[in-house]
């Protein structure tokens, strides 16, 4: 694992005398040696000093490869504009050696500097590259949320190691004691991350107000940050969890289905996309909380689905941006019009989106209904809610925005380049490849 940190390592200097491409191409050399190095054991393995990997931990590093990536090929604007490109990659970089790290550390403790560190360059990239004044107070919403929540997590964590004396994953055992507030405070930063309903108010607004990377990274991989903490700290809380699991579940589903209401009134395009994130996340964590085999596999493949299936769609709202300079739906409807060859990549995109066969997301959300309905059986009305109203607030945005009179401002229609179509391209393809691998995957 050091090898593949000292790679990226070596990737910084690149940054700073202009090699774009070559970033971008380290990167998919990266992910490729990295594939090879195949994880299928839920014992840490691949062990270097500090760090190693799992078959979670190695799907989600895959993950945050191929989005950071794919971040790079999205923000082309910001290279051939000059505006501070060196920078920006530098900035992209880091931030994925802190996922890198965070996701390959085998203790509680290192997991959470890096996860915390993680928040300094997406901080960064919304500040210094999104598009209107209100990034300021987004950004603001984006720290201090994350920042209040840490803190709590961090005291809890100096319990432990004070009455265990050890952080080390593979070290640690279930805490047999049944403490709400230290069970609440373990949790509470990754429930924010996620984030869980009551604490979703970050979320839209960082999105709407970072570029297309931020957006890209924060929907791909900085959420799923929360979800993989979750898998490492209910290890200890198994007890706790057994007797309070019941409120967060019950939150984060009637939350999705709120919220997929409010999807339905949205005018702004990556607003809508945010939220459809909050309801997605609610599931995965639904999905946590059951402690089921079901559950906790699910959740990683809705997890990973859904990285490639929101970042696409964000890729999908930014080319729009760049042609119309709006994200409004009422102003960029006729779309089919104006782009005819984009229009396909938004309605694959978009199916994929509300869980269509063959695509991931519904291998993960069938999964997710088995374990959340064996729960409770209540959960089935919910579910079918959700279900519903997904797909209802998907259709919306396919069809208002690429049907109905042009918006008289854009007259003329416009092909796309060759690299938004690649960038499209690698996003659908891995939802249809992983899905022909599930019978390995599930081995």
């Amino acid at each position: 694992m050091l090898k593949f940190f000292l790679f990226s390592l070596f990737l910084i200097p690149l940054s700073f005398y202009g090699y774009w491409w070559l970033v971008h191409f380290g990167l998919f050399i990266l992910m490729f040696l990295f594939y090879f190095c195949f994880v299928s054991s839920y014992y840490f393995c691949n062990l270097s000093y500090f760090i190693g990997c799992d078959v979670i931990s190695y799907s989600l590093i895959l993950l945050s490869i191929f989005i950071c990536g794919l971040m790079i090929m999205a923000s082309e604007s910001i290279y051939l504009s000059k505006y501070y490109s060196n920078l920006f990659i530098y900035f992209v970089i880091l931030l994925f050696l802190f996922l890198f790290l965070s996701f390959s550390s085998n203790s509680l403790i290192l997991f959470y500097l890096f996860f915390e560190s993680s928040l300094i360059p997406t901080l960064f990239i919304i500040f210094g590259w999104g598009y209107q004044p209100e990034r300021l107070q987004s950004g603001m919403y984006f720290l201090f949320y994350t920042l209040f929540s840490s803190l709590p997590m961090l005291i809890s964590m100096l319990y432990f190691y004070n009455l265990f004396g050890s952080l080390t994953f593979s070290l640690m055992f279930s805490f047999n004691c049944c403490y709400f507030f230290f069970y609440l405070w373990m949790i509470f930063s990754f429930l924010v991350k996620m984030p869980m309903f009551f604490v979703h108010v970050w979320l839209p607004s960082a999105h709407v107000e970072a570029p297309i990377s931020g957006s890209m990274i924060l929907a791909g991989v900085l959420l799923k940050l929360g979800g993989y903490g979750l898998y490492r700290v209910f290890c200890l809380l198994i007890v706790s969890g057994l007797s309070y699991n019941f409120v967060l579940m019950s939150i984060s589903l009637l939350g999705g289905l709120i919220i997929s209401l409010m999807c339905i009134r949205q005018n702004d395009l990556k607003s809508l996309i945010a939220y459809s994130s909050v309801i997605h996340m609610g599931l995965v964590l639904g999905g946590i909380m059951t402690f089921s085999f079901w559950g906790l596999f699910g959740s990683l493949v809705l997890m990973i689905a859904h990285g490639l299936c929101s970042s696409g769609l964000f890729c999908l709202a930014n080319i729009v941006y760049e042609r119309l300079g709006s994200r409004s739906l009422l102003i960029i409807s006729g779309l089919v019009n104006f782009m005819p060859t984009m229009s396909m990549w938004w309605f694959l995109l978009s199916v994929y989106n509300m869980a269509s066969p063959p695509s991931l997301n519904l291998m993960g959300e069938v999964m997710l209904f088995n374990s959340i309905v064996s729960w409770s059986s209540f959960n089935t009305y919910i579910f079918i809610f959700m279900s519903f109203f997904s797909a209802a607030y998907t259709l919306y945005m396919y069809s208002y925005g690429q049907h109905g009179s042009i918006y008289s401002g854009s007259f003329s229609f416009g092909v796309g380049y060759l690299r938004e179509y690649l960038l499209l391209f690698l996003h659908w393809f891995p939802l249809n490849l992983i899905i022909f691998m599930s019978m390995i995957m599930f081995i």
